[in-house]
């Protein structure tokens, strides 16, 4: 038994040593390279037989593009797995000198002639291994050019084991064999690896050339997509008449908001003031609507008609044809168990049947509240929403909109988007395309604004603060929000359906005269004359003795903290602020 390090003995090396003309090599291995194939390429073309096994389901029937051969022009390989023909993520240097083309060919071309490749069909591990004749090494991760010991990989150490004993490679052998004849287990899938492979030699159009960089700009994109999430046409939602109100921008929005709510279950929507917040909102929700979704809308009571309008028969309601229905309550009323709100009674609602809910200035929740409810405090607002309606009956959706759903810390997104999740991060971080947990994130996103906002006035740049976030916060905040700028609609949309912007003008100040009679009395005079007032009610000390003032001084004023702010400042400061009031009224 020997132990192979690949710093001082490699795999590679080894292997040279082993093979010789006419032997017989059998692979089982995660991952196949063209790369470990050109390093054994002298020894390889003498064998006579390779049989690999990829352990895991590669190139199977429900992976490959069954797409007929003839019409494979544009065929890209979708998973890691199958990509890794073409080398392995630490086989960068590889690729990267231009030789893919001409190593692609030989080895399919040596394939053809030598090579037998089947995969794991199975849920079932197979330890990985290379035997060669009576030679045997283990484990093996992937036939590449980091398991070869040629390239550095992601490991602290390596240590493979070869056996030469005839027992114990024989034993190698025989449980190679018994899994290389069931087809229970196995699928052939030699002719698949010979198609992938050929894509690299094959002379491509400039089209191919064209998709093949989109895709690989984009994929990660692509991979978040899938039919499940895609809002579903069928519902004729585009031919309403609020989806045909839309610019393109909201349209965009909408769509990307059905998107956000299928994977993610929630989404903040924090445009601008002025892009249309509540017509995309009602895009959704009329999407929902056509799939017999309930919703309800919860916003502000100075809100409340506005939101009213849309769903009831009146006269200026520009999308009655929509006949949109959903319930409209305000924000105060989730602390209420009892009474009338815009038209229903409370006592009476359930609040659990809600499979959409539509926040409207949902910043007005970033406070959050105590998700343990093991003490029996009473429900604030946050957490009543969370525990009677979006925890409880059906599986509940949320649509939040603000435009500044920050204020002065990341908690405040964080307890927002809490109720998307149900205050329970382990059903999102699965589905988030992160390294680290979406508590973590938020953990490390305020560290770094506290530690920004604690620089020089000149070093407190937004770009700094940019390069001082981690890349996975800008994940999370493409995940489940949609927050997008006058400037960036201006520079990404065709302005010519939109219109021009409106420019906001410069703030002018006005300071008029008392009066445009002449020799009256001004608001300096008036002031001067405000303030020669004794306000003795405001003015206590002005009573005491004055061999008791010491006395009193002891008992209400501080100096260890309020140094040379004593009780007469303080009243003097408030009579001063009783004759700006006073002014106040007199202008009023």
């Amino acid at each position: 038994m020997e132990f192979i390090d690949n710093i001082r003995n490699t795999l590679k090396d080894d292997l040279k040593a082993e093979i010789e003309n006419g032997s017989k090599l059998s692979i089982a291995a995660a991952c196949f390279t063209i790369y470990a194939y050109q390093e054994l390429k002298e020894e390889l073309d003498s064998i006579d037989q390779m049989r690999f096994i990829f352990t895991s389901p590669t190139f199977t029937n429900d992976k490959i593009d069954r797409t007929p051969k003839e019409r494979r022009e544009y065929f890209i390989p979708k998973l890691n797995r199958e990509n890794s023909v073409y080398g392995t993520d630490f086989e960068v240097k590889l690729r990267n000198n231009l030789s893919q083309k001409a190593i692609a060919r030989e080895c399919a071309e040596w394939i053809k002639r030598k090579a037998v490749f089947k995969s794991n069909i199975t849920d079932e591990e197979i330890p990985g291994s290379i035997t060669v004749d009576s030679s045997s090494y283990s484990p093996i991760k992937e036939f590449s050019t980091v398991s070869l010991g040629c390239e550095q990989g992601n490991q602290m150490f390596t240590q493979i084991i070869k056996t030469t004993e005839v027992e114990n490679s024989k034993k190698f052998i025989n449980d190679f064999n018994d899994v290389w004849n069931n087809p229970k287990k196995l699928q052939d899938v030699t002719e698949e690896v010979i198609n992938s492979i050929s894509t690299a030699y094959k002379e491509n159009s400039p089209e191919f050339i064209y998709y093949i960089t989109l895709y690989n700009i984009f994929n990660e994109f692509l991979d978040d997509i899938s039919e499940d999430t895609l809002p579903n046409e069928a519902v004729g939602f585009k031919e309403s008449e609020v989806w045909n109100k839309l610019y393109n921008f909201q349209k965009d929005a909408a769509l990307a908001i059905i998107n956000k709510l299928e994977k993610y279950n929630g989404c903040i929507l924090a445009d601008s003031v002025g892009l249309g917040k509540t017509f995309t909102a009602l895009a959704v929700i009329k999407y929902y609507e056509a799939r017999n979704k309930s919703v309800l809308v919860l916003c502000p009571k100075k809100l409340g008609e506005n939101w009213n309008t849309y769903c009831d028969n009146y006269v200026n309601n520009i999308l009655y044809k929509d006949r949109l229905h959903y319930k409209v309550l305000y924000h105060t009323d989730l602390s209420r168990t009892s009474g009338d709100s815009n038209g229903t009674n409370l006592a009476r609602l359930r609040w659990d049947t809600y499979d959409l809910v539509v926040i409207d200035e949902s910043h007005n929740f970033r406070n959050g509240g105590k998700l343990s409810g093991e003490d029996n405090e009473k429900e604030n607002r946050y957490l009543r929403l969370l525990n009677h309606v979006i925890r409880k009956g059906v599986k509940t959706k949320v649509l939040m909109l603000s435009a500044t759903p920050v204020n002065n810390r990341f908690n405040d997104l964080k307890n927002q988007l809490q109720l998307a999740y149900e205050g329970e991060p382990e059903l999102i971080n699965d589905k988030l395309n992160t390294k680290r947990s979406i508590d973590e994130i938020f953990r490390l996103a305020q560290v770094s604004f506290t530690a920004w906002s604690k620089l020089p006035a000149e070093a407190r740049t937004t770009n700094r603060l940019l390069k001082m976030l981690d890349n996975d916060f800008f994940e999370l905040l493409d995940a489940v929000t949609i927050a997008r700028s006058r400037k960036h609609i201006e520079k990404y949309y065709d302005m010519a359906d939109i219109g021009t912007f409106p420019t906001r003008l410069k703030p002018v100040s006005v300071s008029p005269d008392l009066t445009d009679l002449n020799n009256a009395i001004n608001y300096n005079e008036i002031f001067e004359q405000l303030s020669e007032l004794n306000l003795y009610i405001y003015n206590p000390t002005k009573f005491i003795l004055e061999s008791k003032m010491e006395k009193y001084a002891e008992l209400y004023e501080d100096n260890k903290v309020n140094v040379g702010f004593t009780q007469v400042n303080r009243e003097k400061g408030i009579r001063r602020l009783t004759a700006i009031n006073l002014m106040k009224r007199l202008e009023s």
